[in-house]
């Protein structure tokens, strides 16, 4: 079932629309607030976005171009704004296509079903899809090597990003910091096991909200390192 987020911060609206896109077989998720928008756009998986221009928090023009920089599927803007410039600058932004208001109901769920349809021909079917990690607020992009921590991406190291890597694939199991100094340092440790603590302590102060209170990287003492799931 294709899955499809609304932002709109006119609950009528994003209620209609969500009723009308449900009848046709959709998923429906729907956000008021154009910040709490983004970071759902951004960590979460879907298929389509309808985009209100006119919101709360963060305004559609910013959200389409942040949510463009990091995927291509569909992005329908939504506006009572009429202006040709408003259209031109959207659509220049990635939105595929633009909708005035008021519009009918069927018109929006029509295009949905056009717009996937085109994305599928072009990139849906024909393209592998990128092999991602996602617990809680991480996300872990295996095939682009990015990561995302509550919907803002962080910079790590080769090795910061094959010890993460390794231990979110592996999680509620115990390493010990040998064990994970030879699978990412593919030798044996030769004492050298500080250089695992060192990239943890890296690691947490870029995933975790309280260092001393982790809530992914566990640390079980004089045993090693385990990834809670």
């Amino acid at each position: 079932m294709k899955k499809i987020l609304i932002i709109e911060d006119e609950a009528d609206i994003a209620s209609l629309e969500k009723d009308y896109l449900e009848l046709s077989g959709f998923e429906v998720d729907i956000d008021t607030d154009g910040t709490k928008g983004l970071a759902d756009a951004l960590s979460k998986d879907y298929d389509l976005f309808i985009l209100d221009l006119m919101l709360p928090g963060t305004d559609g023009f910013d959200i389409c171009k942040k949510i463009r920089e990091e995927k291509a599927v569909p992005i329908l803007m939504v506006s009572a704004k009429k202006d040709d410039i408003d259209k031109i600058r959207g659509l220049g932004l990635g939105a595929d296509d633009y909708i005035t208001k008021p519009f009918s109901p069927s018109e929006l769920v029509a295009r949905v079903k056009a717009h996937l349809a085109r994305y599928e021909r072009l990139v849906g079917t024909g393209a592998k899809k990128n092999d991602v990690i996602q617990i809680r607020g991480l996300k872990i992009d295996k095939t682009a090597r990015r990561v995302w921590v509550n919907g803002k991406e962080t910079q790590f190291t080769t090795k910061e990003f094959d010890l993460l890597t390794f231990l979110a694939e592996n999680p509620d199991h115990v390493f010990s910091k040998d064990e994970l100094f030879r699978k990412i340092w593919n030798m044996e440790s030769i004492g050298d096991i500080a250089t695992v603590t060192v990239h943890i302590k890296k690691i947490r102060e870029k995933i975790e909200f309280d260092t001393s209170k982790p809530q992914y990287i566990e640390t079980i003492w004089g045993v090693g390192y385990r990834f809670k799931a």
